[in-house]
């Protein structure tokens, strides 16, 4: 993973953690964070790094407020959000405890 694919990561969970498990962000949210005033030639891969994110377990790619199959064909607008806990499995349970 590049440099900017990296800062587009910590991004989105940064962005998706302080939001918490109710709120969502836009991907253009972590492209501005990271790209400033060229933030548009991001998205592409703002929207790519929240696919693997999603694939990894770590956010949720939302559509209308439906969870997307991160394999699946996108089009048109998407959120991301911190992935919701489970009831009754806790982090160490997950694997995702760090």
């Amino acid at each position: 993973m590049d440099d900017t694919r990296r800062r587009l990561a910590a991004a989105i969970r940064d962005l998706t953690r302080d939001r918490g498990p109710t709120g969502s962000i836009c991907p253009s949210e972590a492209a501005r964070a990271v790209g400033g005033d060229t933030w548009r030639e991001l998205m592409g891969q703002a929207r790519e790094v929240a696919r693997e994110l999603a694939r990894a377990g770590d956010i949720e790619v939302t559509q209308r407020g439906r969870i997307l199959d991160p394999d699946d064909a996108w089009r048109g607008p998407i959120r991301l959000r911190i992935r919701r806990p489970e009831p009754g499995r806790t982090a160490a349970a997950r694997g995702t405890c760090r």
